[in-house]
């Protein structure tokens, strides 16, 4: 699954990067993204933190078919104006990885708390986040019979 194909992030622009990148998503430089200061617009930041986290997801346990991922909480905190392409990268031990999935496994579900940076263009960290996840397992669709 690419993040950025999703309606949403599509209609906001949202690009994918090389899978060797050390981020999960990008945001290009534009007019559309600034607000009254000339700086990228705050909800397209949140926007960016909440696409790399998935994308950080996708990246650990593949395409999620299976299971359904859904945002409970963004904590974010604004750390200086942004400026041209702004990029996510995540940061979660691999070990806070592995409990998410045995806890997926044996649960199915799971609380996944997943930190996030947005970096412009000059490699300013200009917001970090706690994304929070819950992922559960979906539920069987039950086909009944039709008269």
């Amino acid at each position: 699954m690419d993040v950025t194909q999703l309606p949403f992030n599509r209609l906001v622009g949202l690009e994918p990067v090389a899978e060797d990148s050390v981020f999960l998503v990008s945001l290009p430089d534009g007019p559309q993204y600034t607000n009254h200061l000339g700086t990228v617009h705050a909800s397209a930041l949140l926007a960016v933190a909440e696409a790399g986290s998935g994308a950080f997801l996708v990246r650990q346990f593949g395409s999620g078919a299976g299971f359904v991922p859904v945002v409970r909480r963004l904590e974010a905190k604004f750390r200086k104006p942004a400026r041209g392409r702004v990029s996510a990268r995540c940061t979660v031990p691999a070990e806070e990885v592995g409990r998410w999935s045995a806890e997926l496994a044996a649960r199915g579900r799971v609380s996944a708390a997943v930190s996030v940076e947005v970096v412009d263009a000059a490699g300013v960290v200009v917001l970090s986040a706690v994304v929070e996840w819950l992922i559960a397992r979906a539920e069987p669709v039950v086909d009944w019979p039709h008269d």
